[in-house]
Protein backbone atom coordinates (compact mmCIF):
# COMPACT_ATOMS: atom_id res chain seq x y z
CA UNK A 1 0.00 0.00 0.00
CA UNK A 2 1.33 3.42 -0.74
CA UNK A 3 2.30 5.92 2.08
CA UNK A 4 0.70 8.53 3.15
CA UNK A 5 2.71 11.79 3.61
CA UNK A 6 2.34 13.35 7.12
CA UNK A 7 3.80 16.73 6.23
CA UNK A 8 0.54 16.64 3.64
CA UNK A 9 -1.92 14.86 5.24
CA UNK A 10 -2.43 17.34 8.25
CA UNK A 11 -5.52 19.22 7.62
CA UNK A 12 -4.67 22.27 6.45
CA UNK A 13 -1.98 21.87 4.47
CA UNK A 14 -3.89 19.40 2.30
CA UNK A 15 -6.00 21.86 1.32
CA UNK A 16 -3.00 24.46 0.34
CA UNK A 17 -1.64 21.76 -1.71
CA UNK A 18 -4.91 20.93 -3.05
CA UNK A 19 -5.76 24.88 -4.12
CA UNK A 20 -1.85 25.16 -5.10
CA UNK A 21 -1.67 21.79 -7.16
CA UNK A 22 -5.13 23.40 -9.28
CA UNK A 23 -2.76 25.83 -10.43
CA UNK A 24 -1.22 25.22 -13.81
CA UNK A 25 2.35 24.91 -13.09
CA UNK A 26 4.63 28.15 -12.08
CA UNK A 27 1.40 29.46 -11.40
CA UNK A 28 0.96 31.65 -7.90
CA UNK A 29 -1.63 32.18 -5.12
CA UNK A 30 -1.44 34.86 -2.94
CA UNK A 31 -1.41 34.52 0.45
CA UNK A 32 -4.55 36.74 1.30
CA UNK A 33 -6.54 34.62 -1.72
CA UNK A 34 -5.58 31.50 0.67
CA UNK A 35 -6.02 33.10 3.50
CA UNK A 36 -9.41 33.77 2.13
CA UNK A 37 -10.32 30.56 0.10
CA UNK A 38 -8.98 27.89 3.47
CA UNK A 39 -10.76 30.63 6.08
CA UNK A 40 -7.62 30.53 7.76
CA UNK A 41 -5.65 33.46 10.37
CA UNK A 42 -2.29 35.25 9.07
CA UNK A 43 -0.82 33.42 11.67
CA UNK A 44 -2.27 30.05 11.10
CA UNK A 45 -1.84 30.10 7.30
CA UNK A 46 2.19 31.80 7.70
CA UNK A 47 2.99 28.80 9.82
CA UNK A 48 1.64 25.84 7.66
CA UNK A 49 3.39 27.45 4.76
CA UNK A 50 6.14 27.56 6.75
CA UNK A 51 6.53 23.43 7.33
CA UNK A 52 5.83 23.22 3.56
CA UNK A 53 8.36 25.53 2.97
CA UNK A 54 10.77 23.24 4.87
CA UNK A 55 9.94 20.49 3.17
CA UNK A 56 10.38 21.85 -0.04
CA UNK A 57 6.60 21.63 -1.14
CA UNK A 58 5.86 24.87 -1.93
CA UNK A 59 8.38 28.42 -3.02
CA UNK A 60 7.16 31.47 -1.72
CA UNK A 61 7.92 35.27 -3.41
CA UNK A 62 8.10 38.28 -1.35
CA UNK A 63 7.49 41.76 -3.11
CA UNK A 64 6.18 45.01 -3.72
CA UNK A 65 3.57 46.03 -5.14
CA UNK A 66 2.49 49.98 -5.18
CA UNK A 67 4.79 49.95 -2.54
CA UNK A 68 2.70 47.39 -0.45
CA UNK A 69 4.51 43.99 0.46
CA UNK A 70 2.85 41.03 -1.28
CA UNK A 71 3.14 37.10 -0.80
CA UNK A 72 2.73 34.76 -3.50
CA UNK A 73 3.16 30.83 -3.03
CA UNK A 74 3.17 28.11 -5.83
CA UNK A 75 3.74 24.47 -5.69
CA UNK A 76 7.11 22.96 -6.17
CA UNK A 77 7.66 20.12 -8.75
CA UNK A 78 8.60 18.07 -5.49
CA UNK A 79 5.38 19.51 -4.01
CA UNK A 80 3.18 18.35 -6.80
CA UNK A 81 5.07 14.80 -7.14
CA UNK A 82 3.95 14.37 -3.23
CA UNK A 83 0.25 15.72 -2.84
CA UNK A 84 0.41 13.15 -6.28
CA UNK A 85 1.61 10.33 -4.63
CA UNK A 86 -1.17 11.23 -0.89
CA UNK A 87 -3.55 11.60 -2.90
CA UNK A 88 -2.55 7.97 -4.98
CA UNK A 89 -2.31 6.67 -1.58
CA UNK A 90 -5.69 8.45 -0.08
CA UNK A 91 -7.71 7.03 -3.40
CA UNK A 92 -5.60 3.35 -2.38
CA UNK A 93 -7.23 3.40 0.86
CA UNK A 94 -10.50 4.17 -0.38
CA UNK A 95 -10.47 1.00 -3.08
CA UNK A 96 -9.30 -1.00 -0.03
CA UNK A 97 -12.08 -0.52 2.09
CA UNK A 98 -14.66 -0.57 -0.32
CA UNK A 99 -13.17 -3.77 -1.88
CA UNK A 100 -13.33 -5.27 2.16
CA UNK A 101 -16.96 -3.65 2.35
CA UNK A 102 -18.43 -5.54 -0.61
CA UNK A 103 -18.99 -1.92 -2.54
CA UNK A 104 -17.17 -2.05 -5.34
Amino acid sequence: MAALNEVIHQPVRLRIMAALACLAPETQASFHYLKDMLDLTDGNLGAHLHRLEESGYIAITKTFVNKKPQTYIEATPAGRKAFSEHVAALEEILRVTQRENGSE
